[in-house]
């Protein structure tokens, strides 16, 4: 199960409600932090999560509101004594931004931190899931990231039983798509197990609309993008790079997503009904994030 919370869904300037950009993705008790906006620590703490989950994070651009918490973090989590190596992905200069970020405190970083300056395509890759990018259009270099849960294979039960299998090692081939012999009879993957496919989340951060968002958001069974504007002041959010709802709801329609969560909302809104609702006219399925909502898939 792939769980996501949203630490931080306000824009350029948080508010009361609403800290800056921060996603928070665990899958098989492993955490990526998409974004580390000013404050993520707090936003840590009141969601009850250990940010020493976390093994890597994602940053989509150098803006502010997307990169302050990094400090902090990252020397909390030296005195925590975190383990292993922190796997940090982010566009060009990603290492430098970070070196001149923590040259300003006396304190150094004590935890083993790997930078990857990405480009286009898979960035990471294990048995479990991938990880990928796309370059988007803002006033900066920004990335999105996809997250692909890889298909799986689940056991049929009454078949086995009826066999008569035991738990173990026959089960755990078969379960990593190997045929297997029992008692003298040829037992299929395809007979003893059925395929689970694996879901797909995709983050869209800071970007007018594009090509790219389209084509890294196909098929997503979960796309949470930026929506900062309403249609109604389109000119605005051209002019700052940024997409509207509407533009947001179109994103999902044209990438054929399943369910579309909007974020990284302007200060200029005290409530999200009028994003929400032109979002849905669009697309139907549109959620508007609000800091701590869970999802699960």
């Amino acid at each position: 199960m792939i769980e996501i919370t949203f630490l931080g869904t306000s824009a350029m300037v948080p508010t009361k409600d609403r800290n800056h950009s921060g996603i928070y993705l665990e899958f098989n008790g492993e955490g990526i932090l998409f974004d580390c906006g000013e404050g993520i620590q707090r936003q840590f703490k009141i969601a009850g999560i250990a940010p020493t989950k976390i093994r890597r994070i994602c940053i989509t651009h150098w803006h502010g509101d997307h990169v302050l918490g990094l400090p902090g973090l990252l020397l909390t989590l030296g005195a925590c004594g975190y383990t292993g190596v922190l796997h940090l992905y982010g566009p060009s200069g990603s290492k430098e931004y970070l070196g001149n970020m923590m040259s300003g405190f006396a304190e150094k970083i004590s935890i083993d931190v790997e930078v990857h300056e990405i480009a286009q395509g898979m960035i990471f890759e294990n048995d479990l899931y991938m990880l990928s990018c796309a370059p988007l259009e803002h006033s900066i270099e920004c990335f999105g990231f996809s997250f692909i849960e890889k298909d799986r294979r689940r056991i049929i039960v009454p078949f086995i039983r009826k066999l008569g299998i035991p738990d173990g090692p026959l089960l755990g081939k078969l379960q990593r798509g190997i045929d297997v012999v029992w008692e003298g009879k040829n037992i299929t993957v395809d007979e003893a197990t059925r395929v689970v496919h694996g879901k797909k989340v995709v983050y869209i951060g800071d970007t007018l609309f594009c090509n790219s968002a389209v084509g890294l958001s196909l098929d997503a069974d979960l796309l949470i993008t930026e929506a900062t504007l309403s249609d109604t002041i389109e000119e605005k959010a051209e002019n700052y790079k940024h997409m509207t709802a509407k533009q947001a709801a179109m994103l999902a329609n044209h990438a054929n997503a399943k369910k579309l969560i909007i974020t990284h909302f302007s200060q200029r809104y005290k409530t999200m009904e009028v994003l929400e609702e032109e979002a849905q006219t669009v697309f139907a399925n549109t959620q508007c994030a609000y800091d701590f909502l869970k999802i699960k898939i």
